[in-house]
């Protein structure tokens, strides 16, 4: 190594460029993972997903637009469901046709969940059809929403930097990590028909790592919440190809899955998309679940550096039961509060419970349940034998 110190070849300063960073280590890395992380980001947001180019958007012009009159004549009501077409005065708040008014159309369906109504005063999202400049059609989209997300998402991350300093700048880059994973690696690679089992599992383990690595750096603590954290993944998983083969469970349960298929990607597996699912959903309680045990641990040891493997592997296992109280019910809950409407229906109808619980919509929100919950279980013990194994070692904490 000597005649690369010395030497002033490209190759041997491109790696002490890339070395010295972690000659400082432990005291260098976090700076080092938070530009690792930028520069992910960074490449992430370059990445194209191949599907930026959707026929029915390329050729028009979006804006934000302010409704400053509204017509109603021409809506039809009919009990609950009002259809027909709403014609609205616009003016255009941004883009090419800045300071213009024109006529914008807002089509009403019949659909609730779909459907808005403008009054005076409203701010829409609005798609421009123009020839050569002149405005053909103007159709009212939606509400304009994106000031407002961004200024909560602003809020938030401000917060926890304020609050949590260095670990909030981190939890918000391995929050802008999953985000990013999520859009441009996961669901480019399910609609271009990649085994949706596999790559999901790739998937989490990529951003089960970062933000693993973001919390403790490249530590053993890190080696030992991934395993813990993997391993019940890897478990939910499997539990949940058990459970959505034994029950006949179909893909067409999720959300917008049909719709999907009509969009001209017939030949997908929504299954095993579905499978996947609730490994990707489990995964968040999981990994906070390992890094509750592994830092639990990790704080024995500190504090009695010759403990026993043994009494270290005991220790994890009281901290692991105590957190399982709460923590089995916490995909129970989440899941719930997505279909609360459905369960309502059922009650508002008489439906018996052999009823519901036969039904597929539910059976499969029972598989998301109970195969998540058995995975942060299975995490709970895992974690505390693996993370007792590992940080055990006494040449770990010589220095307190």
């Amino acid at each position: 190594m000597k005649h690369l110190r010395k030497g002033k070849s490209p190759l041997a300063a491109a790696l002490r460029c890339v070395l010295s960073p972690l000659r400082g280590a432990p005291h260098n890395a976090p700076k080092l993972l938070i530009g690792l992380s930028l520069l992910f980001i960074v490449a992430l947001l370059v990445i194209p997903t191949g599907f930026e180019g959707a026929y029915q958007f390329r050729d028009a012009v979006k804006c934000k637009v302010l409704v400053e009159e509204v017509d109603n004549s021409s809506l039809i009501d009919t009990g609950l469901i009002r259809t027909g077409q709403q014609v609205c005065k616009i003016r255009f708040l941004n883009g090419r046709f800045r300071g213009q008014t024109s006529e914008g159309w807002n089509m009403l369906s019949g659909a609730l969940s779909q459907d808005k109504l403008f009054r005076t005063g409203d701010q829409a999202q609005a798609v421009v059809h123009h020839d050569d400049g002149e405005i053909i059609s103007v159709n009212l989209i939606d509400y304009y929403r994106l000031d407002g997300e961004l200024i909560l998402a602003l809020a938030f991350a401000i917060f926890l930097v304020v609050f949590a300093r260095g670990v909030g700048l981190r939890s918000v880059l391995s929050f802008i990590i999953t985000i990013l994973v999520l859009w441009k690696i996961l669901v480019p690679l399910f609609l271009k028909g990649f085994n949706p089992i596999f790559t999901g599992l790739i998937a989490v383990a990529i951003m089960t790592f970062i933000i693993l690595a973001l919390v403790y750096g490249f530590d053993k603590k890190l080696l030992a919440s991934f395993c813990g954290a993997m391993s019940g993944i890897l478990f939910a998983m499997i539990l949940s190809v058990i459970c959505s083969r034994t029950f006949h469970i179909h893909g067409a349960v999720m959300h917008n899955s049909e719709a999907l298929l009509y969009s001209g990607f017939q030949d997908l597996n929504l299954t095993q998309i579905f499978m996947a699912s609730v490994c990707i959903g489990a995964s968040g309680s999981v990994m906070d679940l390992s890094v509750d045990i592994t830092s639990a641990v990790s704080e024995v040891v500190r504090n009695c550096p010759t403990i026993s493997k043994k009494e270290a592997i005991k220790s994890g296992l009281t901290v692991a039961r105590a957190a399982m109280g709460t923590m089995t019910t916490t995909l129970l809950l989440a899941y719930s509060g997505t279909c609360i409407a459905m369960l309502m229906t059922f009650m508002a109808q008489g439906t018996p419970i052999y009823n519901i619980l036969n039904n597929n919509i539910v059976a499969s929100e029972i598989i998301n349940t109970i195969a998540g919950s058995f995975g942060l279980a299975m995490t709970a013990p895992l974690t505390a034998i693996i993370a007792g194994n590992i940080i055990t070692n006494k040449k770990h904490f010589t220095n307190p």
